[in-house]
Order: C-alpha cells, then sequence, then structure tokens
C-alpha cells in the first residue's frame, strides 16, 4: 500500500483470511467466510474561526461465519493476532453447534463467485496534514459567514479524509479485496431576524480531494440556503404539486429500494410486494444500477458474499425489472442472487429535459420541500407522513420560506404521480437523482 501507517499489506491480509478459512476447516466447518479490514482517518472541525476538535480514527477487524451443515455462527475481534484470529474462529463455532438450523443459510452459490476484480479507481489517499485541514476548514466557514451579516453563528465546518481497504474470503475458493478511500468537506451556520433563527447545510464527498467542490464554494452555499430560509410563514391546508429538491428526492429513491430490498419482501413487510414486472412508478421513472462506475461512491466488483456484480436496469419506464437480494432473501424468495448482499450500488434516476427552474414553473403553485423531518413512512402500507420545510412557489417563483408543515400521501401514489425528474444531479452518495416533482400531495400546518 501507499499509505503509511498501516500494520499490514492488502497480500498480508488477504493471506491472513485464507489462513483462517483452514483453521475453520481443521475445526470441522463445512463452510466459512471471512472479512478483514484496516482504515485510517482524520477530521477536523472548526467553529467561528477556532479550531474545535481533530480526531483520528485507525480501526482494524476480522469477522469470521461459520457453517456447520445448515447451522452458522459468527464472531469478530479488533485483534489481527495469530491467536486471536485462532480464538475467534473456535469461538464462531461454537455458536454455531447452538443455533437452531436454517435450510436457507449459508454461502452464495460457488457459480456466481467474481472471477476478475477489476480495477474501479476508488483509492486515491489525500496527503492532507492537520494545519492544511483546518485551513480548509476554516476558509470554508468564512464564505459561509461572508454570505449576509444575518449570520450570526456556527456549528462549524468540517473537512475529512479517509482510506483503508480489506479482503473477503470464502471456501470456495473465492479471495478478493481492494483499498478505496472517501473524504469530506462540510459547513453548517446559523441565521437570525428578530426572534426567528435558521440554520442549514452543505457539504460535498468524494472518492478524490480533486473531485470535491471547493471549500468556498461549499461555505458559500451553506450561507444562502441558511438565510433564504429566514422569516418563514405558515400556510393552510390544502393539496398541490411538492417539488423535492434533489437531496430528498434521493431519499425517496432509497424508499424504493427499501421496499423491493430482500429482507422486506420476505418478511412481507413491503408496499411493493409481487410488484416484478408491473408498473410501479411514473413512466418518468427509469433506474439503473451501475456497480463498476469509476470512482463511484457505491463502486464494487462483487459484494459482500464474494457475488459478481453486473450493470443492470431496475425499473424501466416505471415497471420494476429486478428486486435486491443477496443469498440468504434469494433463497427465502425462490429467487436468483442478484449481488446486493449489503446492500444497492450506484443508482442513477435518468433526467428529465427541465433543470430546476424550469420544474418551478411546470409545478406553477404548491411546496418546494428542501427539508424533511422525522420517520413518518409505513413500508408495509407505504402511508407517508413527513415534518417538513421548505418554500411556498407561486406562478413558477418562489414567494416566501415556510415552515413547520406535515406533507402526507402514500408512496406508491406517490411514486405514480412523478410527474417531472430534474437533470440539477448531485453525487452525495449511492444514488445520483435530480429533483422530483410530485403531482399531488396533501399540506398540512402542524
Amino acid at each position: 500500500m501507499a499509505d503509511s501507517g498501516f500494520t499490514y499489506s492488502l497480500d498480508e491480509i488477504k493471506q491472513m483470511s485464507e489462513d483462517v478459512l483452514k483453521v475453520a476447516k481443521t475445526q470441522g466447518a463445512t463452510a466459512t467466510e471471512v472479512e478483514l479490514s484496516l482504515s485510517i482517518g482524520q477530521s477536523v472541525s472548526v467553529r467561528m474561526g477556532e479550531t474545535e476538535n481533530i480526531e483520528y480514527n485507525r480501526d482494524k477487524g476480522m469477522a469470521v461465519t461459520i457453517y456447520f451443515g445448515l447451522q452458522k455462527g459468527h464472531a469478530s475481534t479488533s485483534d489481527l493476532s495469530s491467536q486471536a484470529l485462532k480464538d475467534t474462529v473456535t469461538a464462531a463455532c461454537n455458536i454455531a453447534k447452538y443455533t437452531a438450523k436454517d435450510e436457507f443459510c449459508g454461502l452464495a452459490d460457488a457459480h456466481l463467485m467474481a472471477t476478475q476484480v477489476q480495477d474501479l479507481d476508488l483509492h486515491h489517499p489525500w496527503d492532507l496534514s492537520v494545519d492544511e485541514a483546518i485551513a480548509i476548514a476554516k476558509e470554508c466557514e468564512t464564505a459561509a459567514l461572508s454570505v449576509d451579516n444575518r449570520i450570526t453563528n456556527s456549528e462549524g465546518a468540517n473537512v475529512s479524509t479517509g482510506t483503508g481497504f480489506f479482503a473477503y474470503a470464502n471456501s470456495h475458493g473465492f479471495t478478493g479485496g481492494y483499498p478505496s478511500s472517501r473524504h469530506g468537506i462540510s459547513c453548517s451556520v446559523i441565521a437570525e431576524s428578530g426572534d426567528n433563527m435558521q440554520r442549514d447545510y452543505w457539504y460535498t464527498t468524494a472518492r478524490a480531494a480533486e473531485d470535491l467542490e471547493s471549500a468556498i464554494a461549499i461555505g458559500k452555499i451553506a450561507g444562502e440556503r441558511t438565510v433564504r430560509r429566514l422569516d418563514a410563514k405558515r400556510i393552510k391546508t390544502c393539496q398541490v404539486p411538492i417539488l423535492f429538491e434533489a437531496p430528498l428526492a434521493s431519499g425517496l429513491i432509497s424508499t424504493l429500494i427499501s421496499a423491493i430490498s430482500g429482507s422486506n419482501l420476505y418478511r412481507k413487510s413491503s408496499f411493493l410486494l409481487d410488484s416484478l414486472g408491473k408498473q410501479i412508478a411514473s413512466p418518468l421513472l427509469n433506474i439503473y444500477e451501475d456497480p463498476h462506475l469509476k470512482r463511484g461512491l457505491a463502486s464494487s466488483p462483487f459484494d459482500n458474499e464474494g457475488v459478481a456484480t453486473h450493470p443492470r436496469q431496475l425499473v424501466r419506464d416505471g415497471i420494476l425489472q429486478g428486486y435486491i437480494l443477496g443469498s440468504y432473501s434469494a433463497r427465502k424468495l425462490g429467487m436468483q442472487n442478484t449481488g446486493n448482499a449489503g446492500g444497492n450500488h450506484n443508482l442513477i434516476v435518468q433526467s428529465g429535459t427541465h433543470d430546476f427552474a424550469e420544474l418551478l414553473k411546470q409545478m406553477g403553485t404548491g411546496l418546494l420541500v428542501t427539508e424533511l423531518l422525522g420517520h413518518g413512512m409505513n413500508m408495509v402500507s407505504g402511508d407517508y407522513s413527513r415534518g417538513a420545510a421548505g418554500f411556498w412557489v407561486e406562478d413558477g417563483v418562489i414567494i416566501h420560506p415556510v415552515e413547520e408543515i406535515t406533507i402526507a400521501s402514500n408512496m406508491a401514489d406517490m411514486l405514480k404521480m412523478i410527474i417531472g425528474i430534474g437533470n440539477d444531479v448531485l453525487v452525495q452518495g449511492s444514488k445520483q437523482v435530480g429533483s422530483i416533482l410530485i403531482e399531488k400531495m396533501t399540506v398540512a400546518c402542524e
């Protein structure tokens, strides 16, 4: 590894993972899977021009899952010494011997294992000293505080950097691993107007430092978002179109993904049961999963079980094309593993032709939602009710900020009432989506 500070190299932990498999076999395990990982990171926070926190993390660990036929045991340790690894295997074996049999447990099928681990350009260490990180954080916060004299306080600016690597191996003969990195800059400030006080924030995250937005840009956006929320007004209960800005639109996609994920499906706790091949959303909705996106924040050549990942269409013209399944949920459902043990990979929602301003015009009169509060979503029924804040819009023009409201509908209906998807795509996580316009929801004063 190019990074300094790691006790072991990637090749060494790959060898350690294979050694663990051998130990498990000598103790009678019929199948085993193991993951070893190491990571280091640094985080610096500045508040009101003063350094507030400097944090370092250095983590390492091993987790092993042992199978005795249909019995399963799991154990983990942060001690990677030879004896500790052996003791952890023994602990997992002892657990497995006393667990109930489960006909659906076990390794993913051998023929699904990744045979090639391609380089997805995920590892870009940021050689950043503490003094340099502090300077960047101060620059970010200063930019935010300079936006408007009504910004009177700060919750701080943060600069973080992290890198690490892992190795996964199982008794099918699969061994794989790779290094990765993730860095970020964020800022949150507070503005006042009379008795009214508001806060907002902004952030950027990327695999490589050169892909981050500038600290000044992040601070400026955080300041502008905060000031525009001042002097919010109440509105009357109504049914109007709702525009979820891009950062919140990704949450709508997350809810859809949860509803088509294996654990919720086999537990029958999803409003999208038995929806494969059916129209679940507006024809405008197209979702593509791309695990092999270079520098993607959720890219991976294989999933948490060593299963090869593949690009695929999840939703086409609003019709559900596939579920999100690992080996256990696939067996419970009598279906094929989709290489999603550990979750989804990069989800790309096809944008429409409209930018944000054009979506506002399309909405006409309605509500732009920029913040959601609480967790008012029933995954079984699809009923959706969340506290919200945002802006009242008339004739496509933002009129005034709004707060202390609730927006409500049913997620199954909301997906089918998508009438616009903007091209204002943000890349801040595993989902890439622009703002989403819903034809109608109920807005109520709290």
